[in-house]
């Protein structure tokens, strides 16, 4: 995602999103989309563990971990990914590279090709988009909401 604040302003954010322990917010609100697909009883708690921001005066990176947790929440993916941002002229970008384990084996693995694969990543890109509101000041979209 293009980002419309500059690399600095990008970085200082996220050193203190990832500080401050706000990137809970952005992965509650997405995990929250999950009751569109019917699974909201199942657990609502999410656990967010960051590694702390590595950068140069150009990128940088920030490892995560994202996991439901609490009644059903092995029955979710755990997403380990690794978050960046690269200066891109006056602006930046956002990225975020990873791998979730499909829960349930062998069975999570074929419903995960049919279409878990689709919830994951709609989860992915409403966190991404919150993270984004969240650096560039602007307003977060609808709780719940999947892009």
């Amino acid at each position: 995602m293009r980002l419309g604040v500059s690399f600095a302003i990008a970085r200082d954010r996220l050193v203190r999103l990832s500080e401050s322990g706000a990137l809970l917010e952005p992965s509650q609100a997405a995990y929250t989309g999950l009751a569109r697909v019917g699974v909201e009883r199942l657990s609502k708690l999410v656990r967010v563990q960051v590694r702390e921001l590595s950068w140069t005066d150009r990128s940088a990176g920030l490892a995560l971990r994202w996991e439901a947790t609490g009644a059903g929440g092995g029955l979710f993916p755990v997403l380990d990914a690794d978050l960046g941002l690269a200066a891109l002229g006056e602006s930046t970008m956002l990225t975020m590279a990873g791998a979730y384990r499909p829960p349930l084996g062998s069975l999570g693995e074929a419903l995960d090709r049919t279409i878990l694969h689709r919830v994951a990543a709609a989860t992915i890109r409403s966190f991404l988009t919150r993270l984004a509101a969240q650096i560039t000041g602007q307003p977060a979209p609808v709780p719940g909401a999947l892009p």
